[in-house]
């Protein structure tokens, strides 16, 4: 017979003493060119637009021209962030200026596909707010149409340079996870905010609109080793939002799994924590909001606490941008291409049909968001 104590360790119920070692070295911090300086023009400056446009003004790039259909709006995010840029009354001018280089399309998604393809063919290069596009072969189609133009095309998915999120997938892109088993996701925030406004005409906001950054950190980590989805909503008690603020998904994948919990509608309390565990280690973020997240790195040789200082709202939309910029300078595929962000809808797409089908879904096999 094993007494009390021998027990709890047998069966994992207390936690080994762990050896603190210095933080590893990873590359996270927002990728910045060493000396290419376009001149950007912003198509559309409703309310995201002013995060990029203080990520841009604190990074140093310069915004050159400004179009918005309301001209009101563009010429306040001017004054605001960036006094010498130009506002037009055309779109398309920015489009036919020689002197812009990069074209950042902020519109929602129905109205950002024909101006991204106009921009391609005017040889710019893009950076397209997410979600990207609503279905696959569109997005296939502009990634051709880059290519064929010899532009890239970017997505602005900028959770992928938050500071926590962009250390994790740094030490698991240079190993010292070893290879990736388990990635797990829980946000649990209050999104009732959205009540009332258009967010709140979204059927699927929670899995679609804010889920698709939470898809392309797990995509980013296990490409296609993510085979199916299968996902669930619910009303939250108390909810005043039309849509759902409540989703769960699994991921079955080769050799792990994968989990993302969107609390949408918790109104005390909040908590957001990301977990990636592997053969050789695991790393964590936890904390209360994005900008108070603690990072920890255990292995077999202890536990380091790297430092990951930043917000995701200048970081993150300095990733994006710089990513794109820093492609164009080495001609270079960028990180957050259109053609790797198309695995990420993939899985999007396949979490809103198994909501709706209430079965799991192969990632890949719906081509479209389903409504």
């Amino acid at each position: 017979m094993t007494d009390a104590a021998d027990d709890a360790d047998t069966y994992a119920l207390k936690a080994a003493e762990l050896t603190e070692i210095p933080a590893p070295e990873v590359a996270w911090r927002p990728p910045m060119p060493q000396s290419y300086r376009p001149r950007i023009g912003v198509i559309g400056t409703g309310g995201i637009s002013g995060s990029h446009l203080a990520a841009y003004r604190a990074a140093g790039w310069e915004v050159a021209a400004l179009w918005n259909r309301t001209r009101a709006k563009a010429e306040a995010k001017g004054a605001e962030f960036c006094p010498g840029a130009r506002v037009t009354d055309d779109w398309q001018a920015i489009l036919t200026d020689p002197d812009i280089d990069v074209v950042d399309v902020t519109l929602h998604p129905e109205h950002r596909t024909p101006i991204i393809e106009a921009a391609l063919k005017a040889g710019k290069h893009v950076l397209s707010q997410k979600p990207f596009v609503p279905d696959l072969d569109t997005g296939e189609y502009l990634v051709k149409l880059a290519a064929d133009n010899g532009v890239f095309l970017a997505v602005n998915q900028n959770g992928r340079w938050a500071p926590h999120l962009a250390y994790i997938r740094e030490a698991v892109h240079a190993g010292l996870l070893g290879e990736v088993i388990s990635v797990h996701v829980g946000v649990h925030w209050d999104h009732g905010w959205t009540a009332g406004t258009p967010f709140d005409r979204i059927a699927d906001l929670i899995l679609y609109d804010f889920g698709i950054h939470r898809f392309d950190f797990i995509a980013g980590l296990v490409g296609d080793r993510a085979e199916s989805v299968f996902a669930s909503v619910s009303h939250a008690r108390g909810q005043r939002n039309q849509v759902p603020l409540l989703a769960q998904v699994m991921v079955r994948m080769e050799g792990g799994q994968a989990s993302l919990l969107l609390d949408g509608g918790v109104p005390h309390g909040p908590r957001d924590c990301s977990l990636v565990t592997g053969t050789a280690g695991t790393v964590m973020a936890d904390g209360a909001d994005l900008g108070t997240q603690a990072v920890t790195l255990t292995t077999a040789a202890g536990i380091a606490r790297p430092e990951t200082p930043g917000h995701w709202f200048t970081e993150g939309f300095q990733g994006t941008m710089g990513e794109l910029l820093c492609a164009i300078e080495t001609g270079q595929e960028p990180g957050n291409s259109a053609r790797a962000n198309l695995r990420s809808l993939a899985m999007t797409f396949a979490a809103v049909e198994s909501r709706i089908t209430g079965r799991e879904v192969a990632i890949g096999s719906v081509r479209r968001l389903a409504s």
